[in-house]
């Protein structure tokens, strides 16, 4: 396979036609090379249009999805943001590559070792992957975050991460149940925008009542 062709193609084919159309997240997706983050026995795959398993039945969202959330939240240099899963470490990259500092959480140590290790060949120097339940990190943290990316779906974003951001920070994730789930983004005011429909595997751990407040 010819990657760099495929990488135009992906992006030319599926991510401009999901109108994902800012520089910082097309140069991004160019210069991150999503075949080093995709599992061995997949590599065939890294560009096409299908989410892609990998451990603890997790997966790497489809391209177009990853980037159209991505670009959702309207990050600058300058952002600091808070991942929750960090798989491969794919869209750690990207967001790596887009803003100031990246801190993701994984709670699968092989997926912590592995990102950490994928980030690390790929020369990022701006991120941390942290091996832990998101939810005890929430508890114990004090620190908040211009963003945050949740790659697992959770029934309701707002009563479970409203707590991470600061000011004007928005959190984009998936919310919902099958057969309804849809990518959002959640505003400071508390206001939510539906992106798009999807279907995302859940979060691990997740408290199944929307309801439930730490």
């Amino acid at each position: 396979m010819n990657y760099e062709t495929a990488r135009s193609n992906m992006i030319e084919q599926q991510i401009r036609p999901w109108n994902v159309l800012e520089m910082q997240t097309l140069n991004a997706l160019n210069e991150v090379h999503r075949e080093d983050f995709v599992p061995q026995d997949y590599k065939d795959l890294a560009f096409a249009d299908v989410q892609i398993a990998i451990a603890n039945n997790e997966v790497m969202l489809e391209p177009k999805v990853g980037a159209r959330m991505i670009e959702a939240m309207g990050l600058t240099q300058s952002s600091n943001v808070l991942e929750i899963g960090s798989g491969t470490g794919y869209l750690t990259a990207l967001l790596a590559v887009i803003c100031n500092q990246v801190t993701s959480i994984e709670i699968n140590t092989d997926l912590a070792t592995e990102a950490k290790r994928n980030l690390a060949i790929a020369g990022f120097q701006n991120t941390q992957i942290i091996e832990s339940d998101c939810f005890n990190f929430i508890n114990s943290s004090t620190e908040t975050f211009d963003a945050v990316l949740v790659t697992g779906s959770v029934p309701e974003l707002q009563p479970l991460f409203a707590k991470l951001v600061s000011g004007k920070g928005c959190i984009v994730g998936v919310q919902g149940s099958n057969p309804a789930m849809q990518a959002v983004i959640l505003n400071a005011d508390g206001e939510v925008k539906t992106l798009f429909e999807t279907s995302v595997p859940r979060l691990q751990n997740v408290i199944e009542d929307a309801s439930f407040t730490f």
